[in-house]
């Protein structure tokens, strides 16, 4: 079956979710980098349908907006007071007879045709709340049920624990008869083990004639969505089954303990991925790596490592051990060892590291380096320069082959706005140097132990402002009499004088 040939996917997202015990819907909390709705999203529109629609109802406007930002085309559907999943999936539908009227309308103008210009074809239904789906699987769902040629086919799967899912009915033929719900089945349907997997393939017609025949005869005083499976049925449509060929991959998130499973069943996923195109990942049981990161063949990810975002790691680097690293590039050949960072890039063949922070807006330019307790901040730091350690460098932009001295501070902030530093390329900046923005060092300038620099150095300078050494001789036991400084200083003072007498 081409992906072209489907129709919708409705996504349901209207539920609240109360085994969360959370603030925040169900739907938006996260693994791997996405909302369990943006997996849902992705899924779907792997099969490019002509819509999808999400419906909405618990926190209607955060999940609304959630949606609207992952795919901005995607319709929302709000499913109103009546409760249960065939309410939900009526709703979708009616957002999608209405989307598909109203482009008839105005295509054509109106008239008879327009005014049916209603959903046809198949449309899927699935849930927000099973991240591990994806688009294969549905498109072997949308497969199977094109080649039954079903009015509905059902997602199912064989587990050990069918716990509180719905169980698949069968005839003695294999065929599906319905579906039961766990809290309106019998003890002999509760020992069944091929469970509904709550996800299907519907002919639109089929499903909008079903679903206006649904009603809440049942525990929950619910429309449930697993009635149109046995109304389908009972009207001579043909109903399918397909069973996942992993059953893992169909299991739901409903708290907290099955939201950790689903992130580390997703992990182990995404890490067997790029291990299998040639990456090195030394210790996959300590290793997290976001849906969205990109490796290259050969890079290295070392143990203790999380890559999140949109990271993007090049051929023959190496990041970690115990690194965190968000939004960063990083180029071909560089080494990142020990190191936080965020929306940052590290240019080829560059060291970080080890105990550095790189935040927003840092760019470590070709074969340079930032050392230990390095902290850097809308940084540009040119190919071949170093930070080599202890040092806050902010709102600065260095140039080429330059070095910053230990413990050098960019003073970027007045207590009121941020000010910019400029050093320039071959620069030496002393150790223990404060360099107070705005402020400009030119290229080939030299700075002294210690200074703090406040006005411009001019290319080729000097500055310093370091003042002569006073010393005063026998302080110690004049001020501190009786410590054991002064008793140490003392006695220093006696090896001393005898060992001049000696050599007198």
């Amino acid at each position: 079956m081409s992906r072209q040939q489907i129709s919708a996917v409705i996504i349901l997202a209207a539920g609240a979710g109360t085994r969360m015990n959370s603030a925040t819907p169900k739907v938006l909390h996260s693994i791997a980098g996405r909302s369990l709705l943006h997996h849902a999203m992705v899924a779907a529109n792997q099969l490019e349908p002509n819509r999808v629609v999400v419906v909405v109802r618990h926190e209607r406007d955060a999940v609304a907006a959630e949606a609207s930002a992952i795919a901005p085309e995607t319709l929302i559907a709000d499913q109103d007071d009546i409760p249960g999943t065939g309410r939900a999936v009526y709703c979708g539908l009616s957002v999608l007879d209405a989307t598909a009227m109203a482009g008839a309308v105005a295509a054509t103008g109106g008239g008879a045709e327009a005014r049916d210009a209603r959903a046809k074809g198949v449309v899927l239904v699935t849930s927000a709340d099973v991240p591990l789906v994806t688009g294969d699987l549905l498109q072997s769902l949308a497969t199977g049920h094109a080649e039954g040629g079903n009015a509905v086919t059902m997602l199912t799967a064989r587990v050990g624990a069918p716990g509180a899912y719905g169980r698949i009915i069968r005839g003695t033929d294999g065929e599906v008869l319905r579906i039961v719900e766990a809290k309106d089945a019998s003890d002999a349907e509760l020992a069944i083990d091929e469970i509904n997997a709550g996800i299907y393939a519907f002919e639109a017609e089929a499903l909008r004639t079903a679903l206006a025949s649904v009603g809440r005869d049942n525990a929950q005083r619910e429309m449930y969505l697993t009635d149109v499976v046995e109304i389908v049925r009972e009207s001579g449509g043909r109903v399918g089954a397909f069973i996942a060929p992993d059953a893992v991959a169909t299991e739901g998130v409903n708290d907290r303990v099955q939201l950790a499973a689903a992130a580390a069943t997703l992990n182990r996923s995404i890490l067997e991925k790029w291990m299998r195109v040639g990456v090195t990942i030394v210790d996959p049981g300590t290793t997290w790596i976001d849906a969205d990161v990109t490796l290259e063949p050969d890079s290295v990810v070392l143990p203790g490592t999380q890559l999140l975002g949109a990271t993007y790691v090049s051929t023959g680097a190496s990041v970690g051990p115990d690194s965190t690293l968000k939004d960063v590039e990083v180029r071909a050949n560089a080494t990142v060892l020990r190191t936080h960072g965020e929306l940052a890039v590290i240019e080829e063949g560059a060291t970080v590291g080890p105990f550095s922070y790189l935040r927003p807006g840092t760019i470590l330019g070709t074969d340079g380096k930032i050392g230990a307790f390095v902290e850097t901040k809308n940084a540009s730091i040119g190919a071949h320069t170093k930070v080599p350690h202890l040092s806050y460098v902010g709102d600065a932009e260095i140039g080429e082959y330059t070095n910053i001295g230990a413990a050098t501070i960019f003073v970027n902030y007045d207590g009121v706005g941020k000010a910019q530093t400029t050093v320039g390329s071959h620069v030496r900046i002393g150790s223990d140097n404060t360099l107070i923005a705005p402020l400009t060092v030119g290229d080939g300038a030299y700075t002294g132990a210690g200074a703090i620099i406040r006005k411009d150095v001019p290319p080729g300078a000097m500055a310093r402002n370091s003042s002569p050494q006073q010393t005063v001789e026998g302080w110690v036991e004049a001020r501190r009499p009786g410590t054991a400084s002064a008793q140490a200083a003392r006695e220093a003072l006696e090896r001393d004088a005898a060992a001049t007498k000696g050599d007198a």
